[in-house]
């Protein structure tokens, strides 16, 4: 075979490189008879009087300023080429932060918002321990701290339900009994009822919530018990032995599946130091922004047909607040149909309609939730948080032998006797109040005036 021929089939191989034929499959199309019919490019063949040239094998991204300016400017006002709204300035990566991880996830679960650090962060985990990563030593425990109020439980909860995992739960009040040793056994037979999930082909995890609470040292009041020195130390071994955990006189080589351990607390410096070290424990401290609660409280109200900007207002409104805070402003919006249908069934019947009634539990319109009435529920407990943190009883109770001046905050400003209840026209009786008179009437909650007395 001569040097001709071999460089004929070169030139006519698209493996050596000698003829380029460029398929825009984006510009692909199905024809009405079924076949594919694909747009063949060859560069050979085009000229640089060719209008079109370059059109098939085009890397720019100049379809982002081409569809921002589509229809929003006249065509006499675009620059012409090299400049305008359709020159591509930038490719597309330019336009997101080279520090910022964007990942494709679905970050909703039924209409609730799930905050995107949250979810990365929880999903990140608990797929890592079910990997086996080469030489790595992945902690089992996630420890998610942070202020009170801020979601931390439901976000964890929407995280596994959509992970589709259904995990085993505890809580601080189960790492105390009277029994010495119970709450340590407790969380190994949690721990290995989770590995027993997984064995059969499921997702799981073992959830803590309020560790801090359970096995922390609040202070220096606080008991430290045998119960919290075992469970620290229980969790310390199961974090270093998580596929060997075994029950109390239960020993056998059977090794158990590896479960990743969830735990929630508001403040992890009250906890054993060994037992959220780094290498036990990933820590993670949860602070929502203002677009995180923004979300949630988005889903708080989704219900109730607030609009988004009412509730970027009323966000904005309180910015010190946790979250539980907004949702306890949407329970006080139904406290004033409560009082109107108590008003219309009576309250001497409200145990007869309440409970093993036949008629079922009532039934409320949805109240219509102003941002005006949203913003003055939310001050009326802003006011009561202020109450607790200044009127300190327990301090004027040590200090005197009975009340003395305690109520006297309330008569200063006002709020004696109940006036903070009275949100709405609710009918106050009224009457004689005075047990000395002919004409006492004692239901009246108020003197009309109308006592008669006999002389």
């Amino acid at each position: 075979m001569n040097a001709r021929v071999i460089a004929r089939r070169r030139k006519s191989s698209a493996f050596f490189g000698g003829i380029l034929k460029r398929f825009g499959s984006s510009r692909s199309n199905l024809n009405p008879g079924g076949r594919r019919i694909v747009a063949e490019v060859d560069e050979e063949k085009q000229t640089k009087a060719d209008r079109w040239r370059g059109l098939g094998f085009d890397t720019s991204d100049d379809q982002q300023d081409i569809t921002r300016g589509k229809g929003t400017v006249d065509s006499l006002f675009q620059a012409p080429m090299g400049s305008g709204t359709h020159y591509a300035v930038m490719s597309s990566c330019d336009y997101v932060s080279t520090a910022l991880r964007q990942y494709s996830l679905d970050n909703t679960m039924d209409g609730f918002y799930i905050a995107p650090a949250f979810m990365d962060k929880l999903v990140t985990h608990i797929t890592k321990n079910f990997m086996t990563l080469p030489n790595i030593k992945v902690p089992l425990l996630l420890g998610i701290w942070g202020g009170k109020g801020q979601g931390k439980s439901f976000q964890c909860e929407l995280v596994f339900a959509k992970m589709g995992i259904n995990p085993i739960m505890m809580s601080a009040g189960e790492l105390e009994s009277g029994n010495a040793g119970e709450p340590a056994k407790l969380i190994r037979q949690r721990y290995r009822e989770a590995a027993d999930i997984i064995a059969k082909g499921k997702m799981c995890c073992l959830f803590i919530n309020d560790l801090d609470a359970g096995a922390g040292r609040l202070g220096g009041t606080t008991q430290y018990t045998v119960n919290n020195q075992m469970v620290n130390a229980t969790l310390m071994n199961i974090a270093d032995n998580p596929t060997n955990v075994q029950l109390p006189g239960m020993y056998n080589k059977e090794e158990n599946a590896r479960v990743p351990v969830i735990v929630t607390g508001n403040d992890f410096s009250t906890l054993y130091a060994p037992l959220i070290r780094d290498g036990r424990m990933e820590k993670f401290y949860w602070a929502p922004t203002r677009e995180d609660r923004i979300g949630v409280c988005t889903g708080i109200f989704r219900a109730d047909n607030v609009p988004k900007t009412d509730v970027v207002k009323l966000v904005d409104a309180f910015p010190g607040q946790s979250i539980d805070f907004f949702g306890a402003i949407r329970a006080r919006a139904y406290d004033d149909e409560v009082r109107i249908w108590v008003t219309e069934i009576g309250v001497e019947n409200i145990g007869k309609r309440l409970v093993n009634s036949k008629e079922g539990p009532p039934t409320f319109e949805k109240p219509v939730m102003t941002i005006e009435k949203l913003l003055e529920y939310g001050n009326m407990l802003v006011q009561e948080q202020e109450n607790v943190k200044r009127v300190q009883l327990a301090d004027k109770y040590l200090s005197e032998a009975a009340l003395g001046d305690a109520n006297q905050d309330a008569m200063d400003t006002g709020n004696f006797y109940g006036q903070a209840a009275q949100q709405v026209d609710f009918p106050v009786p009224e009457g004689c109040t005075d047990p000395g008179a002919g004409n006492f009437d004692p239901t009246a909650r108020s003197d009309d005036g109308t006592c008669l007395y006999q002389f």
